[in-house]
């Protein structure tokens, strides 16, 4: 935004010292003065800064190198005013004919510009609910762009789906609304939206690679969240769930700067879950097996000699896990002059997973161009080329590790490996399957958008801009014969492809004007369309003579098996139009119109209307409120109502479809299709209505500014799958019925103190949200999805399970064993609550509500101390009510002998130890969903803490350098928490079983170092 304002004013600002210039030539000369002005942070000059002799006209401006001059009739001393848009205004002595002197960056300032749909407004003229990144949390992470909205941005709750390099993260502004619907918001990247759904061919066991790692984040310039329904009504049919807006760095009218930054780091598991060692689980084998059969005695596994021999067996966690290296390496090129403005930058990203054998790579370029051809018209250009390798995780990985028996090896005594678990239990080596399993992928992205404006007549300016998202997929896994997964079919290769192209074209009209000088009106209409079209392909095979080929030679394999291939397509147009209206800088009005229709809804329902309007009254701004001005300097109120939409169910959803089966007729084998999908022409929009009401206050000249904000949400015509009669031929049918509301608080604060040599300031937001279903299809009360309920009056992601009661004791059988659930109940079994009151607990009808995954409240708080070339900056965030289904601990906790177990088994029951907490070791448990694997998932992280050091100025100019800086980082250091899983800050992402912790690749802290310089 500081390069941005500079471009803006520094013709202006050369043309008024020229002039002031001009009209001193003839003052006597007592003195004369040279000068530089730089950031006080990175050193580096300042262009275009304004001086002036307190007291008098005389002034100057400094040139590109950040130098000026003065020939003046003062003698020494005298005082410098010195100040530029986006710094503190300083004030300089001059003693000698020479001063340095340095500014220090007006954050407050700098986040004045607010980025929104199709333009962009100042943040005390906005009427709306939107929220703009700090720098330093831009700073706090080179993983992927959505990490810098993690405690940052008041009502959005961002939470990690994966811990695999290169995964995503979950995010969910203002709660989430869609039950089957997308939940995710929209990402607006210089101009293109872009839904962020996973993008895969299929062929990959493990989570899938975020496609939004392609973007550099050091690439950003600001990245602004859109909440309210003001804010999002311009984007339609895509706004229910808030719009993300960033913007990449752009060119100035500066000489030419190269950057250079690297950074190296560490990065290992945060925590480790507790299992038992070998002792510990061969004495659980042995009370399994003594509890199934107490004839054949106590030691059926081992005996007591040969478990005191066994030592601790082989930590699967630690074989698996490592410390993995975390590069960075970024070159950037910006400049330009009044003309032409560039930049170009070029980006290598690699980090090493914290489990053996997965990691990351990015390598990207982007290019943005700016060029004025004429005095009406401009030209411009954004490119980013991208790849991304990533090596995947297997899905159940994570549940083979923990529950692989330590008693078991990695090789057996021929030094191959160890195909499996050799219990009951089936399961493969996870150490075989880390080390021999190919599962990559390669996925190549071009994201462009090339513009033009043009100044028809003196308030009315043209836009049109073409894009194009184009991604190229590829996945390729092997499983060799080694090991326990490719020695069923002898081996199996298999390869997809997924390729999917995305055009988008905007037309819009833009008007403004200021009337009167009291009057300003802007004026947004336009046009747009956006089309997309993805296909994919597999093929695979199996029963290969050996690995040598691995999946490079698929027609080594002798059974092919079954190919796929497929296309879908969508598009949107889409009409739009806003109006923005102040008087006096005290009333602000806006109002705004969409009009979508989109190719994936009913023949009968594809267009959707989206209205919105906000009122904003500038207080502070208005006569009577002067005598408190010097304590509350700016005060503003403001509301909006509006409608926005929701279209991500996927393609072809209102038509009926067919799907091709094979029969056997005879010996032969037939291909035939059968109807998958009942048409539902009406198929609708999710339509969301939101009010939100807001202050800002600043106070003691915006030293501290707080802003509130309450909203209520309400979502109708849900998208969901109702049952409907077995006549039809289908059991259910995507329709709209049902409704979700969430309402809630959010709060910021934001301060700035200091001076030139000291400043601190901080960020806190901290949010209330309630989410609640309203209604349900065909009247229905409630939904239950395995561990999961839907229910009117309740929160999406409730926990549907049986209530745990103690354990049974030996002289309790007769009276509580049919609270156990077994057929025979035995002493150390768990006990649960009989809910329904029939007099015997049962699974299926004694299960309730157990808790939810809904925070009750989140925050984050960020500070940033400097104190000349020194600058730390934290940021903690944190979560408080939330729930998580630690399903790691429903498997570790059956205590069954079969697999490894938690270290909670060491105080099972038995007649020796009648405990009331822990139950009997037993060979067949009957696994029980109940509240005791529903743990609190709140937590406080220290989420980044960065220390930086700029070299004096003196000093990198020694070096032929511009700046140096120097810095260390430390992410998720330090977490706070009761949960007892590997990380609280989890979930497997989806709005119905959200917080579900279970076989998920675990959380990572990071150290790391960095180097920047400019040149």
């Amino acid at each position: 935004m500081k390069k941005n304002i500079n471009i803006l004013l520094w013709i202006s600002i050369l043309l008024i010292s020229a002039g002031i210039n001009a009209q001193n030539t003839q003052a006597t000369i007592n003195s004369t003065l040279n000068g530089t002005v730089i950031d006080q942070v990175t050193n580096q000059p300042i262009p275009g800064v304004n001086i002036q002799i307190k007291g008098t006209t005389h002034s100057a401006v400094t040139d590109l190198d950040g130098k000026f001059y003065f020939q003046t009739g003062q003698k020494f001393p005298y005082i410098l005013i010195v100040s530029y848009i986006g710094y503190v205004t300083a004030e300089h002595t001059a003693n000698t004919d020479f001063v340095q002197i340095s500014l220090k960056e007006d954050r407050k300032e700098l986040d004045e510009l607010v980025i929104i749909g199709y333009g962009s407004t100042t943040k005390k003229d906005y009427t709306g609910a939107a929220e703009t990144v700090s720098s330093t949390a831009l700073k706090a992470t080179q993983r992927t762009l959505e990490s810098s909205l993690q405690g940052s941005v008041a009502g959005v709750n961002v939470t990690q789906t994966s811990g695999q390099p290169g995964a995503g993260l979950s995010i969910r502004i203002r709660g989430g609304s869609s039950i089957q619907g997308g939940n995710e918001p929209l990402y607006v990247i210089d101009g293109f939206p872009i839904y962020n759904s996973d993008f895969t061919a299929g062929v990959l066991s493990g989570t899938p690679t975020n496609p939004l790692s392609s973007i550099n984040p050091s690439d950003i310039e600001s990245i602004t969240v859109l909440k309210d329904a003001s804010s999002t009504a311009i984007y339609g049919s895509r706004g229910a769930n808030g719009v993300v807006i960033i913007t990449t760095k752009k060119g100035s009218a500066n000489a030419l700067t190269v950057n250079y930054d690297y950074t190296l780091g560490q990065q290992e598991v945060r925590n480790k879950v507790d299992v038992l060692d070998a002792k510990g689980f061969a004495r659980l084998r042995n009370a399994a097996l003594f509890d199934t059969n107490p004839a054949l005695g106590p030691n059926q596994y081992l005996s007591e000699a040969q478990i005191a021999a066994l030592g601790k067996g082989v930590d699967w966690q630690e074989e698996a896990f490592q410390k993995g290296l975390v590069q960075n390496h970024q070159l950037s090129v910006s400049g330009g002059n009044n003309q032409t403005k560039y930049a170009v930058s070029g980006n290598y990203y690699n980090q090493e997973g914290i489990i053996k054998n997965t990691g990351f790579e990015r390598l990207s370029g982007r290019v943005n161009l700016n060029s004025k051809i004429s005095s009406k018209a401009r030209l411009g250009l954004n490119l980013t080329i991208s790849e991304t390798k990533s090596k995947v995780a297997p899905a159940g990985l994570i549940t083979s590790l923990l529950s692989m028996p330590p008693t078991a090896t990695i090789y057996d005594s021929n030094g191959k490996y160890t195909l499996r678990n050799p219990f009951e239990n089936i399961f493969a080596n996870p150490i075989a399957t880390l080390n021999e399993r190919k599962n990559e992928a390669i996925t190549d992205r071009i994201l462009g958008t090339i513009f033009g404006e043009y100044d028809i007549l003196k308030n009315l300016t043209l836009k049109v801009s073409f894009g194009t998202d184009v991604i190229f997929n590829k996945e390729k896994s092997y499983l060799p014969i080694s090991i326990y997964e490719g020695l069923i079919t002898n081996g199996e290769g298999k390869i997809g492809t997924a390729d999917s192209k995305t055009w988008l074209n905007e037309n819009t009209l833009t008007y403004s004007k200021v009337f009167a000088e009291k009057h300003s009106l802007n004026v947004l209409a336009g046009y747009t369309q956006q089309n997309s079209v993805r296909e994919f392909v597999t093929a695979g095979s199996q029963q290969f003579v050996n690995d040598a080929t691995y999946y490079y030679s698929l027609q080594s394999g002798n059974v092919a098996l079954m190919p796929t291939s497929g296309e879908s397509t969508w598009a949107l147009n889409s009409y739009l139009s806003r109006v923005n209206y102040n008087y006096d800088s005290k009333y602000y009005l806006t109002a705004s119109l969409r009009a979508d229709g989109s190719s994936r809804f009913g023949k009968d329902n594809k267009w959707g209307y989206f209205p919105s309007f906000a009122a904003a009254w500038q207080i502070s701004n208005e006569a009577f409120f002067a005598p408190v001005k010097d304590v509350i300097n700016s005060l503003k109120i403001r509301t909006s109502y509006g409608a926005t939409g929701n279209q991500e169910i996927g393609e072809y959803q209102s038509l009926s479809t067919l799907s091709s089966v094979k029969y056997l007729f005879g010996d032969q084998i037939y291909t035939g299709f059968t109807p998958t999908r009942i048409s539902n022409d009406a198929l609708g929009w999710e339509l969301t209505n939101q009010f939100d009401a807001g202050v800002d206050v600043g106070f003691f000249n915006d030293k501290l500014n707080l802003t509130v904000d309450v909203y209520r949400k309400t979502t109708k015509d849900l998208l969901l799958a109702v049952q409907i009669p077995y006549t039809t031929g289908f059991t259910s049918s995507l329709q709209n019925f049902g409704s979700v509301q969430n309402q809630g608080i959010e709060l910021g604060i934001n301060t700035a103190l200091g001076n030139t040599a000291f400043s601190w300031n901080s960020n806190f937001n901290i949010s209330f949200n309630s989410n609640k279903i309203i209604a349900l299809g065909n009247d229905a009360e409630f939904y239950t999805f395995g561990n999961y309920i839907l229910r009117k009056g309740e929160s999406l992601g409730t926990f549907y399970g049986a209530v745990t009661d103690g354990i049974l004791q030996t002289a309790d059988i007769a009276t509580k064993g049919a609270f156990t659930g077994n057929a025979t109940p035995k002493a150390g079994d768990r006990l649960y609550k009989d809910i329904n009151g029939d007099g015997a607990f049962t699974t299926a009808a004694d299960r309730t509500s157990i808790g939810d995954a809904q925070p009750d409240f989140i925050f984050g708080f960020t500070n940033t101390f400097t104190y000349r070339g020194f600058e730390l900056s934290t940021l903690i965030n944190g979560s408080v009510g939330n729930k998580i289904l630690n399903g790691n601990a429903q498997a570790l906790e059956l205590y069954n002998g079969q697999q490894n177990a938690s270290t909670s088994a060491l105080d099972a029951w038995t007649p020796t130890n009648p405990s009331n907490t822990t139950p009997r070791a037993k060979l067949d448990p009957a696994p029980v969903f109940s509240n005791r694997f529903v743990e609190d998932g709140s937590f406080v992280r220290i989420k980044n803490i960065t220390f930086s050091y700029n070299l004096p100025k003196k000093v990198s100019e020694k070096l032929l350098l511009t700046s140096v800086k120097f810095r260390v980082v430390g992410e998720n250091l330090f977490t706070f928490t009761k949960y007892t899983g590997f990380d609280p800050e989890v979930t497997n992402g989806t709005t119905i079983s959200p917080g579900t912790d279970t076989g998920i690749y675990p959380a990572s802290k990071t150290i790391s170092g960095g180097l920047t310089i400019t040149f």
